[in-house]
């Protein structure tokens, strides 16, 4: 009876741990499409190069969707080798996940520098690939920013310089800026400025910051609930493969027990070593 009871709740907790994976492989594969469709043109600005991003998530998110079924079959067809592959899976996909996030915060800064420089191409080469072009106007307008570091890189652009209007004078410095750098739909950005301190460019209707620092300041504040939901992850994938382990022990065949040291089987039988030192004995 005792023993039907700890059956019955490593079934649910592995279930519902399942079920959970599963849905976290959704997840995974959703963000993996919202990549490959929204983040496309961005990833064009940044020095570093990652065109494989999106797809590691999509084939990431897929492969977690299809395991975590299989620990639902698992489960319900009582298949201890189905189990044990499963226990396996989540701890690759524990350490994946540790190594992905610690690269992520040791080479932040190389990440970085690698966007602050593929902006800087960006403005420099405006007039020069279109696709970097169109990415740069996207993220100045969902961003309302302009420039990398500010609206004055443009002003040595060569696209500035062939689109300048007049020359600078008494009445103020010459601008020429993409619309995209402009609060309004237009017309902001060719024409002198009174005053090149914030407040002033602000009031001629033009983005006053940086597209880097923007950046920057969104992924620095969101680092916490990144950092805080990766952990809670890898905690929560520590109790899947506890609970894949214990239940893949418990219905394993009892013979395979036999001369084994106690505090050892559990863990060979969820590695599926329990044959093997068996067959060592004998």
């Amino acid at each position: 009876m005792r023993l039907d009871c700890i059956m019955h709740l490593l079934r649910l907790g592995l279930l519902a741990f399942s079920c959970l994976f599963w849905a976290a492989g959704l997840a995974i594969l959703t963000l993996g499409v919202w990549a490959q469709i929204s983040l496309a043109d961005y990833m064009l600005l940044s020095a570093n190069r990652y065109p494989n991003a999106p797809i590691i998530l999509l084939s990431t998110g897929a492969a977690v969707t299809a395991w975590g079924f299989l620990g639902c079959l698992g489960v319900a067809a009582n298949l201890p080798g189905v189990l044990r592959a499963y226990g396996f899976f989540q701890l690759a996909a524990l350490i994946a996940a540790l190594a992905a996030g610690l690269s992520g915060l040791f080479y932040r800064e190389d990440i970085a520098g690698g966007f602050r420089s593929g902006l800087q191409r960006a403005v420099a080469g405006y007039t020069e690939d279109e696709g970097r072009a169109d990415a740069l106007d996207s993220l100045q307008r969902a961003l309302e920013c302009c420039g990398a570091e500010g609206w004055r890189d443009w002003l040595t652009s060569d696209w500035a310089i062939q689109h300048m209007a007049f020359p600078s004078n008494e009445n103020g410095t010459s601008v020429a800026l993409p619309d995209s750098c402009c609060a309004r739909r237009k017309g902001c950005g060719n024409r002198p400025l009174l005053s090149d301190d914030v407040e002033g460019v602000a009031a001629a209707g033009i983005h006053p910051h940086g597209c880097f620092r923007k950046v920057f300041s969104l992924v620095n504040d969101n680092v916490f609930h990144i950092a805080a939901t990766v952990l809670g992850l890898a905690f929560t994938q520590v109790g899947g493969i506890a609970l894949a382990c214990l239940l893949a022990n418990k219905l394993a065949p009892r013979p395979h027990r036999r001369d084994l040291h106690p505090g050892w089987t559990p863990m060979c039988r969820c590695l599926g070593l329990g044959r093997r030192l068996h067959a060592l004995k004998e």
